[in-house]
């Protein structure tokens, strides 16, 4: 059985924070298990219960576990890796093994204001294809995705039914916009009270705000505003070191 040392110069909490990791990777503590109560925990290893919460609430705050007030503290499902690539939801649902599926919630044709239009890279007053989807994986709501698209483009678009279907897959095979390069740009953020009812947050749930522009041979296609749950998500990138100049 695990023991904290307490002649390490590690932190007694963060040596209760692997145990406990540990615990969870091994699934000895399932997705959904309470863990021990903070009593027991202070019992078990010999720690006061100042330590024990402040381990706890390291792994709460990374998302590992999860409290429900009167009923104690629960590991957490995973995060999903947010994908720092040009993919449609649906494709990367699916590559997760998850069903990926939408619900509309505005459709509509708007004339692009001067903001709008420059990043599109159209006139002013154009028209654009307003799309608001609540997306979801295996049922769960995880995001709210607003895509405006240039009417010229895709002259027809409002007529389709992207019911549990890709949006890029439609613009791919209609209208021969093959998606080949895009700009990200992520936010941290609170969500708002209709966005947060809609992705069964609690009001001032944190979110990740994505704004995506996708190209198709060097024309801006898509302007994508996200809304994802940061409770879901979390970011991972591969980092290199710069070559040094000799």
């Amino acid at each position: 059985m695990a023991h904290i040392d307490p002649d390490s110069p590690v932190p007694k909490y963060f040596q209760l924070r692997e145990i406990l990791l540990d615990l969870i990777d091994s699934d000895e503590l399932s997705i959904g298990a309470a863990i021990p109560s903070e009593r027991e925990l202070c019992q078990r290893f010999a720690l006061s219960r100042m330590t024990v919460r402040q381990a706890v609430d390291h792994l709460v705050s990374e998302g590992r576990l999860h409290r429900v007030p009167g009923k104690g503290t629960f590991v957490a499902r995973p995060k999903i890796e947010l994908a720092l690539q040009l993919t449609s939801f649906s494709d990367d649902m699916r590559a997760r093994g998850m069903a990926p599926g939408s619900r509309d919630l505005d459709r509509r044709t708007m004339r692009a204001s001067a903001h709008l239009a420059k990043e599109l890279g159209i006139q002013p007053g154009e028209d654009v294809h307003f799309i608001e989807r609540l997306r979801t994986a295996d049922g769960e709501p995880l995001s709210i995705e607003r895509a405006h698209i240039p009417v010229k483009l895709a002259p027809d678009l409002a007529e389709h039914n992207l019911s549990g279907r890709s949006l890029y897959e439609l613009l791919e095979s209609r209208y021969g916009l093959v998606m080949d390069a895009g700009e990200l740009t992520i936010d941290g953020g609170i969500a708002d009270p209709s966005d947060a009812d809609l992705l069964k947050l609690p009001r001032g749930g944190a979110v990740l705000l994505l704004q995506r522009r996708s190209f198709s041979g060097g024309v801006c296609a898509e302007l994508g505003v996200s809304t994802y749950r940061a409770d879901r998500y979390q970011l991972r990138t591969i980092l290199e070191m710069p070559a040094r100049r000799g």
